[in-house]
């Protein structure tokens, strides 16, 4: 059974208020990364704490562009030379990512429902992989929330409050 565009447009606003409130989380853990740490790894096998971060980033970016075009790209972006610490991976975090969930949100059913192929291994309609890029989000940032602390760094609230933020009742 195919997903008809209303069904789309309805799973739509569902899935885009994660998409919405995760990127928020995400740029709290960006930008907690401490100045000057941006090479640590955990583990020689662990990506450094900047690939890492540029992985978060340009991967929300890469969904949310493949989604609203209607395809992936065959990769995704290679880290730019010119972005050489964790400040400026926020700062392309928020000039580049806001501007992808936007065209997102104003597809048409139609647009939602188009399966797209990802590599051979999954077809989904294009509203559907929207749950994949949160997953995916989630879990990286997962990973690089573990670094901060080894890096010198403060742990933000994520889905609550954290030794270094807790948790404070509305007033």
């Amino acid at each position: 059974m195919s997903m008809q565009p209303e069904q789309a447009k309805f799973l739509l606003a569902y899935l885009m208020a994660s998409v919405e409130s995760e990127y928020a989380i995400t740029l709290k853990v960006l930008a907690a990364m401490p100045a000057g740490k941006e090479d640590y790894r955990p583990d020689p096998k662990s990506m450094n704490a900047l690939d890492l971060a540029w992985h978060i980033a340009s991967a929300d970016w890469w969904f949310l562009t493949g989604i609203a075009k209607g395809g992936f790209p065959s990769e995704e972006g290679k880290r730019p030379a010119e972005i050489t610490n964790a400040a400026q991976v926020v700062e392309w975090y928020k000039a580049n990512v806001p501007p992808a969930i936007e065209k997102v949100k104003g597809l048409g059913g139609e647009a939602l429902t188009k399966t797209i192929d990802f590599f051979g291994v999954v077809q989904l309609s294009a509203v559907e992989y929207l749950s994949l890029q949160v997953v995916h989000t989630v879990h990286h940032r997962g990973q690089l929330s573990t670094y901060l602390r080894p890096m010198g760094g403060k742990v933000p609230s994520i889905y609550g409050g954290s030794a270094d933020e807790p948790w404070q009742p509305p007033a």
